[in-house]
């Protein structure tokens, strides 16, 4: 099968049977036609014709994206993406063969989990798609903004008293919005909520993207969203996990634990043994299986630890030692 014809088959996926089967011939696909891919494979002795499971696929390092052009096939690259970082040294580069399927894909994973785009007025803690063209999720919101089409929806970064006003004109009006941003702009906003003595927000879903090195105090996730949820007066705070490596994201509604759309899939690596999957409630690496990534790589193994609770959740609970600064919070150098 071709990879348009495999693109075609990847947001239909309804098991994991289907699943299995569209990863497997993925996997030939891009261990023939992706050149960094192809290459350390060859370096682990691989041969890809005996790969017949997924716990067989070997996990490409995520750190290659900042070293080597990470691309299947010879589709000519429509946009690259930059991950953030404190130097241009040591920030990952995701080449896009693809926006449409990118588009299509984070679509469709919101309105999973969500609902559509235009029942939603967006306010967002990033810079604007004007200030960062070259991050994948400030386009991704971009977009979403877009499909909203409402006016109040928009990028708020740098403009936090208009926001608080935006707000409280949504909450009077009893308009659902969703807001959400870099995890430290959220608890700058949090005090100022409190300052104000705002009232409990009854209308908002507030999700944090993550991040939050060099910018303030590091929290754990429990500790983040209890201090948020105090703020807002809300009973859960909604967190994204996506990477500028892939194209798909999952989506916690509540207590840190993430969901996956059917076209991704995590699994756990052992911290000393990385070709050694571990079992549910083990914790260990981040692997991530992404068939959106079909013109990059698919089989990512990132620099995050966590843990998975079943086929279709996990957990992130932090990240390796000595692991580059990187994150959506470094977004704002």
């Amino acid at each position: 099968m071709n990879p348009k014809q495999l693109t075609n088959n990847i947001f239909s996926i309804t098991n994991e049977i289907s699943f299995t089967d569209i990863a497997l011939e993925i996997f030939q696909f891009q261990s023939r036609q992706n050149k960094v891919y192809k290459e350390y494979l060859n370096l682990l002795n691989i041969d890809p014709a005996g790969i017949t499971r997924l716990s067989q696929i070997p996990f490409l390092p995520v750190e290659f994206f900042k070293t080597h052009a990470v691309i299947s096939g010879n589709r000519p690259i429509e946009r690259a993406f930059l991950s953030s970082g404190t130097t241009n040294s040591n920030r990952s580069k995701h080449e896009v063969c693809d926006l449409a399927l990118y588009e299509e894909s984070f679509t469709k994973c919101f309105e999973l989990f969500y609902g559509k785009p235009q029942h939603y007025t967006f306010l967002a803690l990033l810079p604007s798609y004007l200030d960062r063209k070259d991050s994948s999720l400030v386009y991704m919101v971009d977009k979403l903004i877009g499909l909203s089409n409402l006016t109040n929806s928009g990028f708020y970064l740098r403009n936090t008293d208009e926001l608080l006003n935006k707000i409280l004109m949504l909450e009077q009006a009893g308009q659902k919005y969703l807001l959400l941003g870099v995890t430290y702009a959220l608890l700058d906003l949090a005090e100022k909520v409190l300052k104000n003595k705002f009232p409990k927000l009854k209308h908002a879903i507030v999700m944090e993207t993550g991040g939050m090195k060099g910018m303030r105090k590091e929290l754990v996730k429990a500790e983040l969203h209890a201090t948020l949820k105090n703020a807002f007066g809300l009973k859960a705070i909604h967190s994204e996990y996506g990477m500028t490596e892939l194209l798909s994201q999952a989506y916690s509604k509540e207590n840190g634990i993430f969901n996956c759309p059917p076209w991704m899939k995590v699994m756990i690596r052992d911290i000393n043994d990385p070709f050694k999957s571990l079992q549910p409630g083990q914790t260990g690496g981040i692997n991530i299986i992404d068939l959106a990534n079909i013109y990059s790589c698919s089989f990512i193994a990132t620099q995050d630890l966590g843990k998975i609770h079943n086929e279709h959740t996990f957990e992130v609970l932090g990240r390796f030692d000595n692991s580059d600064l990187r994150g959506c919070n470094l977004l704002i150098n």
